[in-house]
């Protein structure tokens, strides 16, 4: 997993997940996240670049961790997301919710 922290006034991050969101990967990834909303990031981009498949324990994760970003005052967005990915988030609605934009 390839992070980048960027320190400021409001602390923003972005992690770049090295797999696909799916059940057996999630653990390192999900506390990952928890760590990092715990010190204070507020501001999360997940790039989604190099997967290729979500599964419902990886929306999930998504909805958990916009939940709580959402009750610290700040946001999640999601990039990079593939074709088959964008039409799943837009399927589910979650483009309603979150910052979500494919692969340019």
């Amino acid at each position: 997993m390839n992070e980048e922290m960027i320190s400021g006034a409001s602390a923003s991050g972005t992690v770049r997940p090295e797999g696909d969101l799916v059940l057996s990967q999630l653990p390192a990834l999900r506390s990952r996240l928890r760590e990092m909303v715990g010190a204070g990031t507020s501001h999360l981009t997940l790039d989604l670049s190099d997967v290729r498949a979500v599964d419902s324990s990886g929306i999930g994760l998504l909805v958990s961790t916009h939940n709580s970003l959402k009750k610290a005052g700040g946001d999640l967005s999601v990039t990079g997301a593939s074709k088959d990915v964008m039409e799943l988030f837009q399927a589910l609605r979650i483009h309603q919710h979150m910052a979500v934009s494919g692969k340019s």
